[in-house]
């Protein structure tokens, strides 16, 4: 059997042998010492009384008291050698702090009661032998003196021992529980960090699509008409003057939505209040990933509220009309109240797309539909293939208005499919909950 302290040694264990720390070892060896000393001078006397040599009751006298070494490795045998010597008048130092090393100790607790309970006899019963020659004594005084001594030696050392070995378990129990909640407020840290790393991420790829909806559709059409500009510049300059100023409204209209979005990139994050005094320290670490988390959300939650609707859609296929396109807008049902980053998604899927059929499509008939269902909305975007004698604008593509699209759609929870149609031609479509929910 081994004690609390013994039970926690292993590869971090400093000092000789079973002994945790050389201090340990040293005030082993001294409690040693004392107990040898006391046994072989008891030692001696028991040999007067039993007429055997007096250097051989010394001599076991040291090695009985000498077992106190081993304590903190074998407490049951420690207690075990101090009963057997009892009867030879011997081991109190032994017997005390045997039994204090045991109660200590993780032994189990019936047998620490049966040792206690063996010790107490032995000591009561080797002392009244004792004391019942003394000349004087009564037989009341000789019990009651007896009772005291063996309680004193036996069970006040027991009642220490589970006292401190209660206390050490719970300091134990409590430096685990300190230990734990560092490492959980560590990885709650972590947690806070990588979500608020993720809430940038999301806000950057929000932003990006919305520059991207918001310049390539703009100067897409600029591109258009700059095109067409150039065409009849000479031989017609009232056209040329109007394809001009619809130049100038769709550089303003971009600039006024590229300030809409920087206003809110630049509006002030919403201060998070100071930990509580108690909580400060634990929490510092998580703080600074929780604001910034919290300031990017604040800002990704002002974005929809200043976004296009879907009532600005016939105003969106007449600029697309107004560069050359033949485009036809069809909406069916009863338009109802959606969020607005319903509304908001809706006419960017319709924006992209038609701004994808300028660049590949060029001259091919478009058509866009709009229907209003119960609980939904749905939008697709279809165009013929492209005429072959009109020019294909020099527009560059970086390949994310699909990804895009996607994106936006099934963040909302909603449904999107695009392709190429048997006419030769591509389809865009889109539905959407008439409630924003989570994909």
């Amino acid at each position: 059997m081994t004690s609390t302290g013994e039970l926690q040694g292993g590869a971090g264990r400093a000092g000789p042998l079973w002994w945790e720390r050389p201090r340990s070892a040293v005030l082993d060896g001294g409690i040693a010492a004392v107990s040898a000393a006391e046994c072989a001078a008891q030692g001696v006397a028991f040999a007067h009384e039993t007429g055997i040599p007096a250097a051989a009751g010394a001599l076991f006298g040291v090695l009985a008291g000498s077992v106190v070494l081993l304590r903190r490795r074998w407490p049951v045998a420690v207690v075990l050698v101090g009963i057997a010597v009892a009867p030879a008048a011997m081991g109190m130092v032994l017997g005390v702090v045997g039994l204090y090393t045991l109660a200590v100790s993780e032994v189990p607790r019936r047998i620490t009661a049966t040792l206690t309970v063996l010790a107490l006899v032995a000591t009561f019963v080797v002392l009244y032998v004792r004391t019942s020659g003394d000349v004087g004594a009564t037989h009341g005084v000789v019990l009651v003196l007896s009772g005291v001594l063996a309680v004193a030696l036996n069970v006040v050392p027991v009642l220490l021992g589970l006292y401190m070995g209660a206390r050490r378990r719970l300091m134990e129990s409590l430096h685990e529980r300190a230990d734990s909640l560092e490492r959980e407020l560590l990885l709650l840290a972590e947690r806070a960090e990588e979500r608020a790393e993720w809430a940038r991420r999301e806000e950057r790829t929000r932003i990006a699509r919305e520059m991207h909806d918001v310049v390539a559709h703009r100067v897409s059409l600029m591109v258009v008409h700059a095109a067409a500009l150039q065409a009849v510049a000479a031989k017609d300059p009232v056209k040329a003057a109007r394809n001009a100023a619809l130049v100038g409204d769709m550089g303003r209209q971009a600039l006024t939505e590229l300030r809409e979005m920087l206003g809110v990139l630049r509006a002030p994050a919403p201060t998070a209040k100071p930990p509580a005094a108690g909580a400060a320290g634990a929490a510092a670490g998580a703080a600074p990933a929780a604001v910034a988390a919290a300031a990017v959300a604040g800002a990704a939650a002002q974005g929809p509220e200043d976004g296009p609707t879907l009532a600005e859609l016939e105003a969106l296929v007449g600029q697309s009309r107004a560069a050359g396109m033949a485009v036809d807008l069809d909406v069916r049902g009863a338009g109802g109240a959606y969020p607005a980053e319903v509304e908001q998604t809706a006419y960017r899927v319709v924006q992209e797309a038609l701004t994808n059929c300028h660049k590949h499509a060029p001259g091919a008939k478009v058509v866009v539909r709009l229907a209003h269902r119960d609980g939904e909305v749905a939008m697709q975007v279809e165009n013929g293939p492209g005429t072959a004698d009109v020019a294909r604008p020099e527009l560059p593509s970086g390949g994310n208005g699909l990804v895009g699209m996607r994106e936006r759609v099934l963040g909302l929870g909603g449904v999107f499919v695009s392709g190429p149609t048997d006419a030769g031609g591509f389809r865009v479509s889109a539905v959407l909950p008439g409630v924003a929910g989570h994909g």
